[in-house]
């Protein structure tokens, strides 16, 4: 019986992991032809403009090669970066550069940008076909619009190629005046990331929609598309949901509408940058045509998953399932064939959040400290299932008693002294470190919410123990103090803030703040208790044990 049960869940797993991941084949795509421009910062892993570390001349080398397969230009965004030279790589392998001159808050270094920028201008008269000079300067406020018009005359009166400036569309209609100071004007047209962001059924038709708008507000003038594309992974936006699947569709949809209307656009980017992750969070980082290995992630023609690797997070869900089960029923062989059934079903379930929790961690490990917390976070919910395993089968017996005052003692012994917590309490223990670690994380998020994600894969074993206890009603109801009162209520509060802040459409958000309220009830309700009662005093609850 036991077997054919584990079998049974198994395969509810497998499911659970295929059915998100089932390929779709949006229509259109890049039979026969090239972009027209794609953005081009060849940085890899661990290489940042923002710490100094650049690729090298080789990398960028293969880098060019790789994408003048696909694209017939591409664009950067300064000139001064690396020993390496773009135009001449560009040059070498037949691709067109729009080439970028960045601007900032930085005096010197704009000159040293702008002289740079002429000087490769003039060098490659047949490779650079446009100088972009500044990129969303306006937005960043980094210059007011005097300096960034005699900037743009500067390189105008020395070159002969067009000369644009690329912003916002929003920044266009704000500061209509820098128009008569370029040849073209570069407009970035990202729904995701607009301040209502547009979902993706609608989102290339408002983009069309933008383009109107400009060409009429800026008769004459020469409208090109700086900027667009869609995020493949990270935080959704309204209903704007980033996924592999969408990236494609705006893609393929966004080529199908420039075909028709002769956009001149360039598409961000041609590689995943792991380094935007610092200043736009994962989101920023999955851009991408390409990922931050050099594998094609967007096809130009077929099928597409958002998931590609789900097979191997189904098995390792199913292969932590197993081995959650097994401990249980081998702990709990003295347990009644009901309670043994419940094990089965509670060791896959944790099973399914263990592998959940390790394929959103694994997916994200772009640098030293999201390695360091993403291992502690993964033991800590591994503990947490075996621990509660553990406490089911009866191996561990319940500690009602233990307060999140106790956990706070042993959380700072261990901190400060090193001092390994003891294995009774362990459980209830950890389970309040994780309603604290929640409650910290979604103040985070409420105050700050633009470029954070909702943490439901940090959460998801606390999660599924806590709906286990609720089910089975195992949560204490008295011993609530200071602790409790403060993990819940700002959890609970800071969670339904946050909905409210991101508006029912936003289905990761209320999945997300609604298990935090769900986390948020161990503590709210052992402080209910002892309200009720006066005092702290035990009442009468069910046990896993």
């Amino acid at each position: 019986m036991r077997p054919t049960l584990l079998l049974c869940l198994a395969a509810l797993l497998i499911a659970a992991w295929y059915l998100p991941a089932r390929p779709a084949d949006p229509p259109g795509g890049l039979p026969g032809e090239k972009f027209s421009s794609l953005s081009f910062t060849p940085y890899r892993t661990g290489q940042s403009p923002l710490t100094g570390h650049f690729p090298t001349a080789a990398q960028v080398d293969a880098d060019m090669a790789l994408v003048a397969r696909v694209t017939g230009a591409v664009r950067s965004y300064a000139t001064h970066e690396g020993d390496f030279d773009t135009a001449a790589l560009a040059q070498k392998h037949g691709v067109k550069l729009w080439q970028g001159i960045w601007l900032s808050g930085n005096r010197a270094d704009n000159d040293r940008e702008i002289a740079r920028g002429i000087a490769l201008a003039n060098q490659y008269p047949d490779t650079i076909v446009r100088l972009i000079v500044g990129n969303e300067v306006l937005l960043r406020r980094d210059l007011p619009p005097s300096e960034l018009i005699a900037d743009l005359d500067r390189v105008k009166h020395a070159v002969h190629q067009p000369v644009a400036f690329a912003d916002v569309w929003e920044f266009w209609k704000q500061f209509p005046e820098v128009a008569a100071h370029v040849d073209i004007i570069l407009i970035h047209l990202l729904p995701y990331w607009e301040d209502v962001p547009t979902g993706i059924d609608r989102a290339v038709a408002h983009a069309g929609e933008i383009y109107r708008q400009m060409r009429a507000l800026f008769p004459g003038k020469t409208i090109a598309i700086g900027e667009t594309g869609w995020p493949s992974h990270g935080r959704q936006r309204g209903d704007a949901i980033p996924s592999r699947i969408n990236e494609t569709k705006f893609l393929r949809d966004f080529l199908a509408l420039s075909r028709a209307e002769h956009f001149d656009y360039n598409f961000i980017e041609a590689f995943d940058q792991v380094w935007k992750y610092h200043s736009e969070g994962i989101v920023g980082a999955n851009w991408g045509i390409y990922d931050a290995e050099r594998q094609l992630k967007i096809p130009l023609t077929g099928p597409v998953s958002n998931d590609p690797g789900w097979p191997t997070h189904a098995a390792i869900s199913v292969i932590a399932g197993l081995c959650l089960s097994l401990l249980g029923l081998w702990q709990g062989r003295a347990q009644p064939p009901s309670r043994r059934n419940a094990l089965c079903v509670a060791g896959m379930a944790l099973g399914g959040a263990l592998g959940y929790a390790a394929a959103e961690i694994f997916a994200t490990l772009y640098d030293i400290h999201l390695e360091l917390a993403g291992a502690v976070n993964l033991f800590a919910q591994t503990a947490l299932a075996v621990l509660a395993m553990l406490r089911l089968s009866g191996a561990v017996a319940a500690a009602p008693d233990r307060t999140g005052a106790d956990a706070t003692t042993a959380a700072r012994a261990l901190l400060t002294r090193l001092r390994l917590p003891k294995l009774h309490g362990a459980f209830e223990d950890l389970c309040f470190a994780f309603v604290w670690a929640a409650a910290v994380m979604q103040m985070l998020l409420f105050c700050d919410s633009r470029y954070r994600e909702f943490p439901l894969s940090t959460f998801a074993v606390p999660l599924m123990v806590t709906i286990g206890r609720l089910l089975a009603g195992d949560l204490p109801r008295h011993g609530g103090q200071r602790e409790e009162l403060v993990a819940g209520a700002v959890l609970a509060l800071a969670a339904l803030g946050s909905a409210v802040q991101e508006g029912p459409l936003n289905t990761q958000s209320l999945l997300w703040n609604t298990a935090a309220v769900v986390l948020a009830v161990p503590p709210l309700l052992r402080v209910w208790g002892a309200i009720a009662k006066g005092r702290p005093r035990a009442l009468p609850h069910k046990s896993w044990n």
